[in-house]
């Protein structure tokens, strides 16, 4: 008992010395502390001077250590993200100097903004899925080259032939000969001449628009398209996603289904917070085929819609232009049509271009090449396509085109185009339905001015046709625009050609355009006040991320 006993008090002793010298580490500390806390064991002890003052004291729970560390921990991560992201934009394959600095300079400088805008529009990323679908429906397809005929190549001037091979070089497909066309009168005539031919349709329709609304023109496809699918005829309409969700989520959509019509939706949103991980929102199918029994096909600038267009009535009336092409390049046309079709829908179109002993390469007609450029195409497919065709020309080159927000080979190309004693013109809308593009493509005004490139603004409506004609010998008609997006975020579909009697008809066309535009002169343009000038210059230098 009297062990127990010591035993107790020992330990009460050893408690008594540890707790005395706690005692005294304590009160060094708090000797160190700032007035405000010494001698306050308890953070709710502390008064509201602890709070407002530095203290060192690591006993005390002051609220300005937790505060520090998580200030230093968010802007680490911050500057991380930030560096991460000036990193990826530097590292980027394909992508010009300006597009760089122009990506740095928003990211650096408004860092929340520029991240977000990054990731949402940063890089051009069509989705691994629907790359790895278009490669599969290419290998199921025939190889372009061969689903048309032999090259015409011994056709062509001299003079012309590496253009057909920068063509060829953007989606296969080789110049041939046997082609015939008529340029369309207008919008409504376009139509109407769709859906007699859609009418008279034996096998296959086959139609592809990046805008389809639910109009008098859109709904008159629509119509003959049923009207074919009762007679037994295989129709397949395809729009996109995002430029005809109005139809698409309409009842007319799904009438169509019911009547027979086998539908597809080119480039699918899905859900908007996951479309990032998926690929850009913002890339989208641009074009605008109609294929009809393997025998004709139409091309142009031309949406399934009327010349009104009521999303954009003030805009009014959109002027375009489309042609009607039979021969050879109607197959070309058709295998575009196809792989974007198989891309998105699971049916395999490939027996539709098996080989046929077609008439049309004996009939005589002019040397033409479907050009099927897109995010999913060879980087700078279509700017060099331009450049190629601007820099054949000769005595004149004429172009129409809605946007121009060039890359700096193609303003460089015109210039060199009129310094070289080329008649050139190039006619823009007077009033743009974007008005930032608007805006970025009168900055460019002066230079091509001053290098006496002829430019022009149509009042007549907005100009939406996209043409280019060289030497009224050559032709490119399509879809494209001469714009950022068309060249790296838009599938596009274009036919050059080599055909006087067509280049002329369309020549004539753009003469129309021209006398119903207003000329814009250097003494103009030297005249904007120094508001305008600014702003113009500065939403051009965003061009590589517009």
């Amino acid at each position: 008992m009297r062990a127990k006993r010591r035993t107790s008090t020992h330990s009460k002793e050893k408690l008594s010395r540890l707790l005395l010298l706690e005692g005294r580490r304590d009160g060094a500390m708090s000797a160190r502390a700032s007035p405000a806390c010494a001698g306050r064991a308890a953070p709710w002890e502390h008064p509201a001077a602890c709070f407002n003052a530095p203290c060192d004291d690591p006993g005390c729970l002051h609220p300005m250590h937790d505060s520090a560390v998580l200030a230093w921990l968010l802007f680490a991560v911050h500057a991380s993200l930030q560096l991460f992201f000036i990193v990826r934009a530097l590292l980027r394959p394909h992508r010009e100097p300006s597009s760089r600095i122009a990506w740095v300079l928003v990211i650096g400088l408004a860092p929340v903004v520029g991240i977000l805008a990054y990731v949402l529009f940063g890089e051009v990323n069509p989705g691994r899925r629907h790359v790895a679908r278009l490669r599969e429906a290419f290998e199921k397809l025939p190889p372009a080259q061969t689903i048309a005929g032999p090259s015409a190549e011994a056709d062509l001037p001299e003079r012309y032939v590496p253009l057909f091979r920068v063509g060829q070089s953007v989606s296969n497909y080789l110049p041939v000969a046997g082609n015939r066309a008529r340029l369309m009168a207008d919008s409504a005539a376009a139509i109407a001449s769709m859906v007699d031919d859609i009418d008279a349709a034996r096998e296959s329709v086959h139609v592809l628009f990046y805008i389809w609304l639910a109009d008098d023109s859109g709904l008159k496809i629509a119509e003959a398209l049923k009207r074919a699918a009762a007679r037994g005829v295989v129709c397949r309409a395809m729009a996109d996603d995002l430029g005809s969700r109005h139809l698409i989520r309409s009842s007319h959509w799904a009438d169509m289904a019911s009547a027979g019509v086998r539908l597809g939706r080119a480039l699918p949103v899905g859900n908007l917070l996951l479309r990032p991980f998926k690929g850009r929102i913002d890339l989208r199918n641009h074009r605008k085929i109609v294929v009809i029994d393997n025998a004709i096909t139409y091309c142009g600038s031309q949406n399934c819609a009327d010349a009104a267009f009521a999303p954009k009535a003030r805009f009014a009336p959109w002027v375009d232009v489309m042609a009607r092409f039979e021969g050879p390049v109607v197959r070309q046309n058709q295998h575009l049509f196809a792989s974007t079709w198989m891309a998105q829908v699971e049916e395999d179109l490939s027996p539709l271009l098996a080989p046929t002993a077609s008439s049309d390469l004996s009939k005589p007609g002019f040397v033409a090449q479907v050009i099927g450029s897109g995010p999913s195409v060879r980087y700078s497919a279509m700017p060099e396509t331009f450049v190629a065709l601007m820099n054949a020309a000769r005595r004149e080159l004429v172009i129409t085109t809605p946007y121009y927000v060039p890359d700096e080979p193609i303003q460089a190309a015109l210039r060199a185009s009129a310094r070289r004693g080329v008649a050139t013109t190039i006619v823009f809308p007077r009033r743009n339905d974007s008005w930032i593009v608007a805006a970025a493509s009168r900055s460019y005004y002066q230079d091509l001015l001053e290098a006496g490139v002829a430019i022009r603004e149509y009042a007549g409506g907005l100009l939406h046709a996209k043409t280019l004609t060289i030497d009224g010998e050559v032709t490119l008609i399509g879809s494209a625009n001469i714009d950022r997006r068309s060249f790296e975020l838009n599938a596009e579909n274009n036919i050059l050609l080599h055909d006087p009697a067509f280049t002329q008809a369309l020549r004539e066309r753009q003469q129309v355009f021209m006398d119903a535009a207003e000329p814009v002169t250097l003494a103009h343009v030297e005249s904007y006040g120094l508001l305008r000038q600014l702003w113009n210059n500065s939403v051009a230098m965003l061009g590589p991320i517009l």
